[in-house]
């Protein structure tokens, strides 16, 4: 009950937040613009969907003044984490190209193409990388690239993703393509693990490329991603006879292999191998690795030697590291250890990230349950760190899990309040709890923020809503929950499993 009297301290209705002190205020200049860029993304978000246009709000509260191409970028980036409508994103975009006086920057225009792809709004994100060719050619890069094809193989068939490089070559960008266009080409395939269309790229286009280590690199990568080290190991030969050099990188990727499988010792036996070589110096991100292969063979006192290791080849630590060293004492249940680690990052002033939050958590709620997740939880708030999707995700199941509801609609109304949209997993587990213990204005005002967000309910929250209104005769909530379903239905891709499926 502590923390929870913690946690309710003042509030302003539903999204309070935590107002403390933190440690070390930012400079005025800093937090006047930080504070300008949250003021526009919760606005972006809040704004209704798609009953009314935002370009006159965003005429309205966005001053010549405040224009400027890190603030855009900015912008987008928090609307990306927050898991923005694409549509919002996009109407965002246009509205401050047409003021920005050299046009948008590379950065804005991929944080615009990769929110529109990941919500699979295709057909647009075609229409802006078309008309960037004509305004901002400059601004097409491999990666603007990458993430429409990434996306293509994750969400479309292998013939449509082929079809899309085509284009691209014959419509979009300038120039003929080579080496490295192919090599983006085969990395979306490998990042969504599909090994069999990669080598049927590789095997069926490489002798229309100048194919380079770098491409057998991406390969290995995606073999590494799918977990089979004999199948890293068997195309690494296959590379080498194929008159491939590794380098570093190579060495890097198998290592990682090896370590995600707890094979510590043969990946100990390759990085003695690697810096015998020469030019392959090993970096802080293979040491990095080594502690994750450390913590997954369960050996502690390797994790700790090899961290200290990096001092003593005169390298500095970063947050990779310490995030390693964290999630081996995690593995190996020193949960004291994991904690002090954090502090030791804060004194040393390199700060935390998702990850440390996340790592941290997941031994909390073995080792400490409850009470530890609540403590650690509630300095999480206080900082105003906003995690990233998974987290928000685990911590709502765990919450819900063990009957805190309070704590879950807390976790809600402060990602809603720092102007995020949580993903629909995390509705889910909420009104699971909520329709369970027949709290349903609670759980319709939840859905009801998200749909205003412009992001639909799933299928599963949908029909236990709909249930739950129906037993209670709530016929005005389900007729606002039905217009509302049908109204993002007109615009939204269509995406199997979510409620405006269930409406056609």
């Amino acid at each position: 009950m502590l923390c929870l009297r913690k946690l309710i301290g003042q509030r302003t209705r539903f999204n309070w937040i935590p107002q403390r002190l933190i440690l070390s205020a930012p400079a005025p200049e800093f937090a006047e613009t930080a504070d300008e860029i949250e003021r526009i993304t919760k606005l972006i978000n809040d704004h209704p969907f798609p009953q009314q246009p935002l370009h006159p709000i965003l005429q309205q509260h966005i001053p010549p003044q405040l224009l400027s191409n890190p603030f855009v970028e900015n912008v987008l980036g928090r609307l990306f984490a927050a898991h923005s409508n694409g549509l919002k994103a996009l109407e965002f975009f246009w509205h401050v190209t047409q003021r920005l006086p050299g046009g948008p920057s590379v950065d804005a225009f991929e944080k615009t193409l990769h929110i529109l792809t990941r919500m699979r709004y295709f057909d647009q994100a075609w229409e802006l990388m078309e008309h960037i060719r004509v305004t901002h050619p400059s601004l097409l890069t491999l990666k603007s690239m990458s993430i429409m094809l990434s996306r293509i193989a994750k969400f479309k068939t292998y013939e449509e993703t082929l079809e899309a490089f085509d284009k691209m070559e014959k419509d979009v960008f300038v120039g003929k393509f080579g080496t490295e266009e192919f090599n983006v080409l085969l990395r979306a395939f490998c990042t969504q693990r599909m090994m069999k269309e990669a080598r049927s790229v590789f095997n069926n286009l490489h002798s229309r490329f100048s194919l380079d280590t770098k491409s057998a690199n991406i390969l290995l990568l995606g073999f590494k991603e799918s977990g089979d080290v004999t199948a890293v190991e068997f195309f690494y030969h296959e590379i080498i006879r194929r008159g491939f050099k590794p380098n570093s990188v190579t060495y890097d990727i198998r290592i990682d292999v090896y370590c995600k499988k707890g094979c510590l010792g043969d990946a100990l036996r390759l990085f003695e191998e690697m810096e015998r070589v020469k030019d392959f110096k090993p970096t802080v991100k293979t040491i990095t690795t080594l502690i994750h292969g450390a913590g997954v063979a369960r050996n502690p006192g390797k994790a700790w030697e090899l961290f200290d290791g990096i001092l003593l080849r005169n390298m500095t630590p970063d947050i990779g590291a310490y995030n390693a060293l964290i999630s081996s004492m995690v593995r190996c249940r020193d949960i004291e250890a994991a904690v002090q680690l954090m502090k030791d990052m804060e004194e040393k002033q390199i700060g935390h990230d998702n990850v440390t939050y996340h790592t941290l958590f997941l031994g909390l709620m073995r080792s400490k349950g409850i009470n530890g997740v609540c403590d650690l939880y509630y300095k999480m708030v206080e900082k105003n760190f906003v995690p990233k999707t998974r987290t928000v995700v685990m911590l709502m199941k765990f919450f819900c899990v063990n009957q805190r509801l309070d704590l879950g609609l807390h976790l809600w109304g402060y990602i809603i309040g720092k102007g995020q949209c949580p993903h629909s997993h995390a509705l889910d587990l909420l009104l699971t709890g909520l329709c369970s213990r027949g709290r349903l204005l609670e759980a319709f005002k939840c859905s009801k923020q998200m749909m205003q967000r412009g992001r639909q309910m799933s299928e599963l929250s949908f029909r236990m809503l709909v249930g739950s209104l129906t037993q209670s005769g709530e016929t005005e909530k389900l007729r606002v929950l039905d217009d509302m379903v049908k109204q993002l239905g007109s615009v939204l891709p269509p995406s199997k499993g979510h409620a405006r499926d269930m409406m056609n």
